[in-house]
């Protein structure tokens, strides 16, 4: 069986640890955000790439969601002696040479879908891990002062307090998707979209040009989790991401933002149980859809949400 998974970090990793503890033989391709990538100390760090292996790995901080367990910050609190860096986005000491070792490798002319293949090779996450993109695209917010800045420090450091009017990705229109995307999603046998924010990993990753159109356009069906309970995101901020480009914080809200094939990306769209009340106005509109308890609480209960997500599709072994 293969699947495709469009992942943003730590709620896509999640999910997707489940879907290998239910499928543990299926062939998972997941195609990753780099939006949020940036350049920090000379270092290329890819926040979501870098979840997503840590995650399936086994290394990851488990209470954190990202970042490596077992990690300690001596050289940026030492950066920050010589004041350098940002005390809001600290570099762990055992993650810097994981953007050490990216770095060397895209400094000596491999493209980011083979560093990754490499860095992969360490810690076997059980997946083929793809990059959206080769290219450097990263995602700015044009906050409502009018000043422009990274999206992780929007994220991070202001917390998405500052009201955000628009989200601008840099070398959008130049980017072309990497080596194996493309084919990843004409190939599934189900494409799966996780509960992932949805305007700024999701979304970034349909804006490659050529993604949309192939989800569109794939004999796979595809299915999306929804990131909302109980009208609010689950982890993070991303009402503030959806409040900026005007979409209703809710399951209907974020379903009608991906679209129903043949104009939009999903043909099935699970809900959580508090969402229920959803199910009425999405199967009226000719949503295949379901509510279940979604919250992943651990590894065995989220194989059950990605075996319900499945199910809605018939695509279980």
């Amino acid at each position: 069986m293969r699947i495709t998974v469009l992942s943003g970090g730590v709620g896509g990793a999640r999910f997707t640890r489940g879907l290998r503890a239910l499928l543990p033989d299926a062939d998972v391709t997941v195609i990753a955000n780099t939006g949020d990538d940036m350049w920090l100390h000379g270092v290329r760090v890819c926040p979501d790439l870098d979840t997503l292996m840590y995650t399936l790995g086994g290394a990851v901080h488990e209470d954190q969601g990202w970042g490596r367990r077992d990690e300690s910050r001596r050289v940026s609190d030492d950066l920050q002696a010589y004041g350098l860096g940002w005390d809001w986005f600290t570099l762990g000491d055992l993650d810097l040479a994981t953007h050490l070792a990216r770095t060397e490798l895209l400094r000596a002319g491999l493209p980011l879908s083979q560093v990754t293949a490499r860095l992969a090779e360490r810690w076997q996450p059980g997946v083929t891990l793809l990059p959206m993109t080769d290219d450097e695209v990263e995602t700015h917010v044009v906050v409502e002062d009018g000043r422009t800045m990274h999206f992780e420090e929007w994220w991070v450091r202001y917390r998405a307090a500052l009201p955000a009017r628009r989200f601008v990705q840099t070398n959008l229109a130049a980017a072309t998707p990497a080596p194996g995307v493309l084919a990843a999603i004409a190939d599934a046998d189900v494409v799966v979209i996780p509960p992932s924010n949805p305007v700024v990993s999701v979304g970034t990753i349909l804006a490659i040009p050529g993604i949309r159109d192939a989800l569109r356009a794939t004999a796979a069906p595809v299915v999306g989790v929804s990131p909302i309970v109980g009208g609010a995101p689950v982890r993070g901020m991303a009402d503030a991401c959806l409040t900026a480009i005007g979409v209703e914080t809710s399951a209907v809200g974020v379903a009608r933002h991906y679209g129903r094939r043949p104009d939009g990306v999903l043909d099935a769209w699970l809900v959580d149980e508090r969402d229920s009340g959803a199910l009425r106005e999405l199967e009226a509109g000719g949503w295949i859809a379901r509510a279940v308890p979604t919250l992943m609480t651990d590894v065995d209960t989220t194989a059950e949400i990605a075996a319900a997500a499945l199910a809605l599709v018939d695509r279980l072994p």
